[in-house]
């Protein structure tokens, strides 16, 4: 397990502090630009892909969320629906999918992917980062250094089985002292910036556009002194 959040950058970067690895099936459609910066024993893999070309997969082997971090993905899937993905947005593919892939050339997306077994019907779910917001738990008043924030949160995807979430999430500046990461969890923030810093004290800064992905039980701390909204991916480990 990682000891600190790893920041997804530019596909020519070294990818922060993940380790290099590959997808468990032998069918990955986009082996060949594929990179698999962590993985874990929840059967969750997490990472980029660099893409420009058209692909078409009978049924999509992983439940995966999408964050188009460049270029523009076209998903054409059966019975002729057709979703177009700018920078900055967010889809779920779920497992058994009939799709087909244009992108634009230069695109890139960062991945969060369940590689096991779901309960997730094919098709594809959308992230709106426009999802009316409904009232949610912010954190515990006392891992809080300060006052409580307003949070508010839209779930607009759930798969039981693999325990993955994925929606849109926003708050009000709060600070959270140092506490284990309870989740895995994909943060892709759309509009604000997060510092959070790990139990080493170095601070990492996410802003607007930025992706970050952070391991169940990674010591962390949040401060955010602006408001903040992020597509979120999270698993739930354990009991």
């Amino acid at each position: 397990m990682s000891t600190f959040p790893i920041v997804i950058a530019d596909p020519a970067d070294n990818f922060g502090t993940g380790r290099a690895a590959t997808l468990p099936a032998g069918d990955d459609p986009f082996a060949a630009g594929r990179e698999v910066i962590w993985s874990g024993a929840q059967n969750l893999a997490v990472g980029s892909v660099v893409f420009s070309d058209v692909l078409e997969s009978a049924a999509f082997p992983y439940t995966e969320i999408v964050v188009v971090r460049a270029g523009r993905l076209e998903l054409t899937v059966e019975g002729g629906s057709r979703r177009v993905i700018q920078a900055g947005q967010s889809i779920v593919i779920a497992r058994g999918t009939a799709v087909r892939f244009d992108a634009a050339p230069g695109t890139w997306w960062a991945f969060c992917a369940s590689t096991g077994t779901t309960s997730a019907a094919p098709g594809v779910t959308e992230l709106p980062a426009d999802a009316p917001l409904s009232p949610s738990s912010p954190p515990p008043a006392n891992l809080l250094e300060g006052p409580v924030p307003q949070c508010r949160s839209f779930n607009a995807f759930t798969d039981e089985a693999s325990r993955v979430r994925a929606g849109i999430w926003d708050s009000t500046p709060y600070r959270r002292i140092l506490r284990p990461q309870p989740v895995n969890e994909l943060m892709h923030i759309l509009a604000g910036s997060v510092t959070l810093t790990g139990e080493d004290g170095r601070p990492v800064r996410v802003g607007t556009g930025e992706t970050i992905f952070v391991p169940y039980g990674t010591l962390c701390a949040w401060d955010s002194d602006e408001h903040v909204a992020k597509i979120y991916v999270v698993q739930e480990v354990g009991e």
